[in-house]
């Protein structure tokens, strides 16, 4: 069977992927052995974290990955399916719309970075497509780094993305 002719359903099953509080569908891939201790971390951070993490995340035409923020860098990377969104809403008040995925003639790109602290979310471009995409971490990535944006404040910091941040948070 094709990843081009797959359902959602059938992805989720076969890559054994759950539900994620930013919504789509997730499953951790990997996460490092080798330990960050705390006193080599920023202050932000609670305790020691792994060198690095990946998942898969899958994201389907009638989801979205909600506004998120989290302490350290992170990579996205497209797999298949359909091209993806990315709106990066940057501390120093700037914001852009990224496309993620394999038309590099149409301005995509297969990895994209998104700066420690920057606003994020995604959502598939296609209407009626899927995408499967990963992510890596580093410092890893732990459920206490990570913080969901507030509508209201998003959209008075960021007045020229506010229909954007509009679909990407609850």
């Amino acid at each position: 069977m094709s990843p081009a002719t797959m359902t959602t359903a059938e992805m989720i099953e076969l890559l054994g992927l759950e539900e994620h509080p930013e919504g789509g569908w997730f499953a951790e891939t990997y996460r490092s052995s080798g330990r960050i201790c705390r006193a080599d971390l920023g202050d932000e951070y609670d305790g020691e974290r792994a060198f690095s993490t990946a998942i898969y995340y899958l994201l389907a035409a009638d989801t979205s990955s909600l506004l998120h923020r989290i302490l350290t860098d992170e990579v996205l990377h497209h797999y298949i399916g359909a091209e993806v969104e990315v709106l990066e809403l940057r501390a120093d008040g700037s914001g852009r719309v990224l496309m993620l995925g394999s038309d590099l003639a149409g301005g995509a790109r297969p990895q994209i970075v998104i700066p420690a602290g920057s606003w994020f979310g995604f959502r598939v471009r296609d209407k009626a497509g899927l995408a499967l995409i990963g992510a890596t971490v580093a410092p890893g990535f732990e459920f206490a780094d990570f913080e969901i944006g507030d509508r209201k404040a998003l959209t008075a910091q960021y007045p020229e993305f506010a229909d954007f941040v509009a679909q990407l948070t609850p």
